[in-house]
């Protein structure tokens, strides 16, 4: 989901976190694990207050044509009733 939130381009934490539905602690973890991967590139941006963002790497922009697949895939086989289900 993250990689996924990036490929439409750079972004700051505050709005990836009000978009994705996964925790601000969590989310902040699979930054640092992507960023290790070389999968998401983090700049600090000096200013007041600091300001940080984020986007895909080479790397990480090179997972596109896979998410599109898989996104594919879940629009053809996950339906509403799934998703119903999965939230219970």
């Amino acid at each position: 989901m993250i990689v996924f939130s990036l490929l439409s381009g750079t972004q700051r934490f505050s709005s990836m976190e009000a978009s994705l539905p996964i925790s601000g602690r969590l989310l902040s973890e699979r930054l640092k694990e992507l960023e290790k991967e070389g999968i998401v590139h983090r700049e600090v941006i000096p200013e007041t207050p600091v300001r940080i963002e984020y986007s895909l790497t080479e790397k990480g922009r090179a997972l596109e044509p896979t998410n599109n697949e898989i996104q594919k895939w879940s629009q053809k086989w996950i339906t509403d009733e799934d998703i119903e289900r999965s939230n219970r």
